[in-house]
């Protein structure tokens, strides 16, 4: 039998920061993982490795739309070049996660960790006893419930594929169908382009009318999208597939899954450990700790949100208070309310708090500032159609919710985030802004704002 002061399971991105966080302290720590690969998605094909294929994306995109603009000749792609360098990236990780966590003095264990009890994890013909464990098990595609579901092509194979094909399905209208489809659409032959979606709309989470203003923005790069679609089935035909549903049938070359992930966690026999899990996941409070104190989770195995960077902090948090109960001291909270949230579409949508949908749905009052088709020069100097935002705020002038969809809305969600994490009302927020440079996306901010205090604007100057 071998003991640790704590076990993390997985090997993805939230579980080696809290590995590493607590080795560094001095504990003793393993890391289990029943992958051939370790690395965790993110690294391998998710944030990290589908981020070569984004740049790609918005190069050849900017291009197009800068085409009579002084771009004479707008960017081609190349996939299999994209590939090669996703793969010099991606190809070293799993020996270099060994490498680092053994360098490190880090228990790599290979194999499925399943609880024999509250205090132990089997590992084959392992015993493991900590005095804590953390699961950082991730997530997998989601069961689709048609015949030939299991024929689809997963997230990760479409980005290991050695070219795209004319004819592309995308089976749900989430994350990864909507990013993959701006992806397919720039990068390969795309005679035709589909996402289906049986909801009444796609993006469930995100704010309808900038959902709207999305779909609008990816129709005009030719890409269909169809809500209220019921899938019967995928076939065979010839060297492609059919997409049968109670409408119409669909032809493609490809049929991709991208109708979401689930919570990875069928092996690790919760119940004998005493913890509680969801359909979303496995239950954790603000300290990421389950309903067994011994037990922490983060990541996409929690039932929080799945998001690599919430993955880390998750495993920041779980670490600090691990540490803090072993050596004293103060553990750690962590408050989702504002994670900012990227679609690495192009162009991108980007939101942080509420949406006004929810904020309708709770009776909350609030007022707002938006525009559906921003005509702002800096869009206009770059061939940008649909760009849009929409500003949510309280009668005390604080953000509720920013939503943008820009050539940079990944960089300008981000200030309205610290806003929000300060507490800033939106007249401060227009101040903090207003020597932005200029014209940047940045320096657009205070055109956000001003309508909020216009008539109080010179006050306490």
């Amino acid at each position: 039998m071998n003991d640790y002061d704590v076990v993390v399971v997985g090997s993805g991105s939230g579980g080696q920061t809290a590995a590493y966080t607590l080795c560094e302290y001095g504990l003793k720590v393993a890391v289990v993982e029943n992958s051939p690969t370790p690395g965790g998605i993110c690294a391998l094909a998710g944030c990290q490795a589908k981020k070569y294929f984004y740049e790609a994306t918005e190069t050849v995109a900017r291009s197009r739309h800068l085409a009579g603009k002084g771009i004479a000749t707008p960017a081609e792609a190349d996939w299999a070049a994209v590939l090669a360098q996703k793969n010099a990236f991606t190809d070293p990780i799993p020996a270099g996660t060994r490498t680092g966590l053994a360098g490190s003095g880090i228990d790599f264990i290979d194999g499925t960790a399943a609880f024999q009890d509250p205090e132990t994890l089997t590992v084959g013909e392992q015993t493991l006893k900590a005095r804590f464990f953390i699961l950082a098990t991730g997530a997998r595609p989601m069961p689709l419930p048609f015949a030939g579901a299991d024929q689809l092509t997963t997230s990760t194979e479409f980005l290991a594929r050695s070219h795209l094909p004319a004819r592309v399905v995308f089976v749900g209208g989430g994350f990864i169908s909507f990013e993959f489809a701006h992806f397919a659409a720039r990068l390969g032959p795309a005679a035709s382009t589909t996402i289906l979606e049986v909801a009444p709309r796609p993006l469930g989470p995100f704010d309808s009318e900038m959902v709207a203003a999305l779909v609008a923005a990816s129709q005009a790069e030719g890409i269909a999208i169809h809500t209220d679609v019921n899938i019967a089935a995928v076939e065979k035909s010839g060297d492609g597939w059919i997409v049968k549903t109670a409408g119409a049938d669909f032809e493609a070359d490809l049929v991709v899954h991208g109708a979401g992930r689930v919570a990875a966690i069928d092996d690790l026999d919760l119940a004998a450990g005493e913890v509680a899990f969801t359909r979303l996941g496995i239950a954790v409070d603000s300290e990421m700790r389950s309903s067994n104190p011994r037990v922490f989770a983060v990541g996409d195995c929690a039932a929080t949100l799945q998001l690599a960077r919430v993955a880390d902090y998750e495993g920041y948090v779980a670490a600090k208070n691990i540490l803090a109960a072993v050596e004293g001291g103060e553990g750690a909270r962590i408050d989702h309310r504002h994670v900012p949230t990227v679609l690495f579409t192009y162009p991108q949508y980007a939101m942080v708090g509420a949406t006004e949908d929810t904020l309708r749905s709770e009776g909350v009052r609030y007022y707002k500032n938006s525009d559906q088709k921003v005509g702002w020069p800096t869009y206009k100097r770059v061939g940008l159609a649909h760009a849009a935002f929409k500003i949510l705020v309280d009668e005390n002038n604080h953000l509720l919710g920013a939503h943008v969809i820009s050539d940079n809305a990944s960089g300008l969600i981000n200030t309205f985030k610290q806003a929000m994490i300060d507490g800033r009302t939106v007249e401060e927020l227009f101040w903090d802004n207003v020597m932005s440079p200029y014209p940047s996306r940045e320096s657009d901010i205070i055109y956000m704002l001003k309508p909020f205090f216009e008539d109080d604007l010179l006050e306490g100057l």
